[in-house]
């Protein structure tokens, strides 16, 4: 069995066999699923598993998001993304919360009357930010794609940006690859890293021994180094 499973909906769960364990169990460790599988447990037993719990699973990541959704965005708490950062200041000119993008900022005018910290303003302005992150990664991500797979030598059919907050990308088996607009929350090294186990999806569909041989190959030999620094960022604002 793979030391990783895909599921459609919650991403890449990580598989552990424990030789003492009796039964199944998923578990949350630093934002991700983790399965603990005895060892006469198959990936169909696994997955059966998923379906019969998934919507306990949805509950609990939605209380994770809503003791995490603590990321704020103000004046002394600006986002850096890929290609701009936040700026934001007050205004007595506009009735409603005004963006300009130019030159790598992303300017916030927020009227007096708003209180900046309160949960409404705080969710309306990361709506606003990220409007401007899904038209930056439509810029950005599909050619970056498309430079490494040239650089390596991948195929790929087709490339969407997606809002998911479960997962930095997917690839299916017609090579069609999503990617996450919360990517441009990550540093550029990680970004390629995603980029990178996408593309290798594409040759290889599931994470076995193969499948980290060429993300070793193409990450000079960085693939576990680089997932773990993956899993320290959080895919959503």
């Amino acid at each position: 069995m793979d030391e990783v499973l895909d599921d459609e909906e919650f991403g890449e769960i990580d598989i552990v066999v424990n030789q003492r364990a009796r039964s199944l169990r998923l578990r949350f460790v630093d934002g991700r699923l983790r399965a603990t599988l005895p060892p006469w447990a198959s990936e169909h037993d696994l997955r059966l598993f998923i379906d019969e719990v998934r919507p306990r699973l949805q509950k609990m990541i939605e209380k994770i998001h809503s003791e995490e959704a603590s990321l704020v965005i103000d004046q002394d708490h600006p986002l850096q993304t890929l290609s701009f950062i936040t700026n934001l200041s007050r205004s007595n000119t506009h009735k409603s919360i005004y963006y300009r993008l130019a030159d790598g900022v992303l300017y916030i005018e927020v009227p007096e009357r708003l209180q900046i910290l309160s949960p409404e303003v705080q969710q309306r302005i990361k709506a606003g930010v990220e409007h401007f992150m899904r038209i930056e990664a439509k810029r950005l991500l599909p050619p970056r794609l498309q430079r490494l797979a040239a650089q390596w030598g991948f195929r790929f059919s087709d490339v969407k940006i997606q809002s998911s907050k479960t997962r930095w990308g997917s690839c299916n088996s017609r090579r069609n690859i999503n990617l996450s607009l919360y990517l441009l929350l990550l540093p550029p090294n990680l970004i390629d890293s995603v980029l990178l186990h996408e593309l290798c999806h594409t040759v290889e569909m599931n994470h076995g021994p193969r499948f980290w041989a060429l993300m070793d190959k193409v990450t000079q030999g960085n693939a576990q180094q680089l997932r773990r620094e993956i899993r320290r960022h959080r895919c959503r604002l």
